[in-house]
């Protein structure tokens, strides 16, 4: 790897909710490792108010001041591809490493299921991160 840091993107379908929350955590725990983004296939008018709320009042990270729902096409090209679970297929995006995370989508469901999915994204998030700075994803 050179240099620079890779860029990995974070895709799902509205990039509303789980992609929003995996780029604000890569920002917030791994920005010396990865250059974060999200993106989908569709955007919402806005981020996930749920996601908002509760990443603010539990990881004081707050979403709305740099990020909103983007199209894939209005990324950077990524190094690396993470899908959150949604199905979607990014054969259109280039990139050297790619992975799905199967994460359920917490949208309309409780306080305790939308922790216990970002839980879930940090802890994948540290773990994506440790092996980027260990070199083990040949990218």
């Amino acid at each position: 790897m050179e240099n620079k840091k890779p860029v990995v993107a974070f895709v799902c379908v509205h990039n509303s909710c789980r992609s929003q929350i995996a780029e604000a955590f890569g920002k917030e725990l791994c920005g010396d490792v990865f250059e974060s983004c999200s993106a989908g296939t569709e955007t919402k008018p806005e981020i996930n108010r749920d996601a908002v709320r509760i990443m603010k009042e539990k990881y004081n990270i707050d979403m709305e001041k740099t990020q909103y729902s983007k199209l894939i096409k209005d990324i950077p090209n990524p190094d690396i591809v993470i899908t959150m679970g949604c199905n979607v297929k990014c054969h259109n995006i280039p990139c050297k490493y790619r992975e799905d995370w199967g994460l359920d989508d917490p949208t309309g469901k409780s306080d305790e299921e939308f922790i216990n999915v970002i839980e879930k994204i940090r802890i994948k998030i540290t773990e994506l991160s440790e092996r980027i700075a260990q070199n083990k994803l040949n990218i």
